[in-house]
């Protein structure tokens, strides 16, 4: 057969091959159909006045003192009365809604980097005495329970809360009861929610550091904080920076702080609630404001995910040991660390885990007033079997899920195979970064683009699809294409990490020996990545059953449909709602993902971080 210069150009194969073209050809139409295009569209939205291409949106955000305030109102802490006495209120400054939503992100992720770096370096470094069961507390924070676990935070810094119990009426060591809300505690909220990613990824980073090197500063004289400082933090900074940033960019599109902290105006005064709030007000039909908007807070975080894939690039280290795989540096703390270890990270980690227990507590009580919930009760666990309504909206979740899995699967197999066996394809790198993006792209923004795409773009205007279609629209299939893009990062980044493992040259001698390349791909590749893929699989599966930012707009348009979020965030937000359902639903997602945990660390024999990063 004739070699074809175009498929060897676009597709790395000197021959026309239709399963190498097929693996090119359907991520990337699919990826640009429902990713590149919706966001074109609201672009197009966004960049138009009164038939023309204009400015005008977003001059009319950058000109406004409510989006950019330069002279900033509210305090950051200040005393005032509270149930008669005097209380420490941390609140916040209102910059306005753009500068707000970039101030709490950078000061999540210093925060989260503080405490993450902290947690990693200890448990990389120090052996101690209950050192495995500190392994698995840590992990409990990364259990999803979308608005309750802010709702235990929020109880928690009450002045009559938990952290006031402890520190204010025993230890004694606050002078007057703490009150946190406003801006400052959708941070803590988030910084809590999120410091477990910066922890995976620094921890990761601690124990891949060949020793040898440290040790060769030690025999030059380094010690102490000035060894970690110059030697340990720069080799490590590359997967702390990428933590970081990914918790910036999760802190930039969090809906649940806001929406729990919004009975303090400023709150509210973030890029994703006010895109939030323009859904369920119905204010987002052919708001062009909203769609530069969202545009605003896309542009900022793609920026921040291009600057750390640009600087982990930038910064790789080469770490070689001559005697093969080496042991981390591990050691006993001396007894200062030891005091550290037991009156620091102990205690800053049981708070930081109370969350979760706290949501257990909520879903198994009757009430909860003051420090404690109180009144112990099954009722709760039974509704969410026994209550049509409840029972509907987990199977409406559990259906979404699974669909959006199968096609997260065939998308992720097709554009790891192409992106990595035909790395001199030009399609490649333009497929990998297409099919790694999605992580950097808020969910409130797929939301938006997709209102206005499937609103006004004809194929899809007036079907299921269509939002703006009220007796007809069916927000399940919108919830499907939105959960296969967004948690198409994880499966993908699981399968390369996978093919990787798996030479070439088995497949390639497979077909030397007269096996079609489907016939390699499905009987040597697929068996020997199954593992990976399962693990990928359920990874995204986790995450799209707790899919928060698109489940509770586009998915709370029809209550029929509802996801588990969305009837959550009623359950929470309602006035005839209650938090101790909303709890039991948070405890059944739980023990989703703790099955998962198993599954993926029994059965594929490897560890699976929850963020996928590790």
């Amino acid at each position: 057969m004739k070699v074809s210069k175009w498929s060897e150009r676009l597709f790395g194969t000197p021959l026309p091959d239709p399963v190498v073209i097929v693996s090119f050809l359907f991520p990337l139409l699919y990826l640009l159909a429902f990713l590149v295009i919706p966001v074109l569209v609201m672009l197009g939205t966004a960049f138009e006045y009164n038939g023309h291409i204009s400015l005008y949106w977003f001059k009319s955000i950058f000109g406004s003192s409510y989006y950019f305030n330069l002279h900033p109102d509210g305090y950051l802490v200040k005393t005032v009365q509270y149930g008669g006495k005097e209380v420490y209120h941390f609140y916040g400054w209102d910059f306005g809604v753009v500068l707000n939503s970039i101030i709490v992100s950078i000061s999540v992720m210093i925060l989260t980097t503080i405490l993450g770096t902290f947690f990693a370096f200890i448990m990389a470094r120090y052996d101690f005495p209950g050192k495995n069961i500190m392994r698995i507390l840590l992990f409990i924070p990364l259990l999803v329970t979308p608005f309750v676990n802010v709702v235990v935070v929020k109880k928690m810094f009450l002045p009559d809360g938990l952290i006031n119990w402890i520190f204010y009426q025993h230890l004694h060591l606050f002078p007057k009861p703490i009150w946190i809300d406003g801006l400052v505690g959708v941070i803590i909220a988030q910084t809590i929610t999120y410091y477990p990613i910066v922890y995976l990824n620094a921890y990761a980073s601690f124990i891949n550091i060949d020793p040898s090197l440290e040790e060769q500063a030690e025999n030059l004289g380094s010690r102490g904080f000035h060894l970690f400082r110059t030697v340990t933090f720069p080799l490590a900074l590359p997967g702390i920076m990428a933590g970081a940033i990914l918790v910036g960019i999760f802190s930039l599109e969090d809906l649940a702080a806001p929406i729990v902290f919004q009975g303090s105006a400023i709150a509210k005064k973030l890029m994703s609630y006010q895109i939030y709030s323009s859904f369920v007000s119905g204010f987002a039909i052919g708001n062009p404001q909203m769609a530069a908007l969202a545009l605003i807070m896309l542009t900022i975080a793609i920026i921040m995910f291009l600057a750390v894939r640009w600087y982990v690039g930038l910064k790789q280290y080469a770490m070689l040991s001559k005697g093969g795989r080496w042991k981390p540096r591990v050691a006993k703390p001396k007894w200062w660390q030891a005091l550290i270890i037991a009156f620091v990270a102990v205690p800053l980690l049981l708070i930081t885990i109370f969350p979760q227990i706290g949501v257990v507590l909520l879903a198994f009580s009757k009430t909860w007033y003051g420090t404690w919930p109180s009144g112990f009760t099954l009722e709760n666990m039974k509704a969410i079997i026994t209550q049509p309504d409840i029972k509907r909206v987990i199977l409406n979740s559990l259906l979404y899920s699974t669909v959006a899995i199968f096609i997260i699967i065939l998308l992720s197999l097709t554009a790891s195979y192409a992106s990595s066996r035909f790395k001199k394809a030009k399609l490649a790198p333009i497929l990998d970064s297409l099919a790694t993006i999605p992580i950097a792209v808020p969910g409130i923004v797929i939301a938006m683009s997709y209102f206005f795409f499937f609103s006004t773009v004809p194929p899809f205007k007036g079907t299921i699809l269509d939002p703006t279609n009220l007796l007809y629209f069916f927000p399940g299939a919108a919830l499907i294409l939105a959960y296969s893009i967004r948690r198409l990062p994880f499966a993908a980044r699981s399968i390369s990490a996978g093919l990787q493992q798996v030479h070439v040259s088995l497949e390639e001698a497979a077909m030397n020996l007269g096996a079609g390349r489907w016939k390699a791909l499905t009987s040597i590749l697929l068996p020997m990545i199954s593992l990976n893929l399962l693990g990928g699989a359920m990874l995204s599966f986790v995450y799209c059953m707790s899919e928060t930012s698109v489940g509770i707009t586009l998915g709370s348009i029809n209550s029929t449909w509802y996801p588990i979020t969305a009837k959550m965030r009623e359950l929470i937000m309602s006035a005839v709602g209650s938090a101790n359902l909303a709890a039991a639903l948070g405890v059944f997602l739980m023990l989703v993902q703790i099955t998962a945990i198993v599954i993926a660390n029994v059965i594929t024999k490897q560890r699976y971080s929850f963020i996928g990063l590790t």
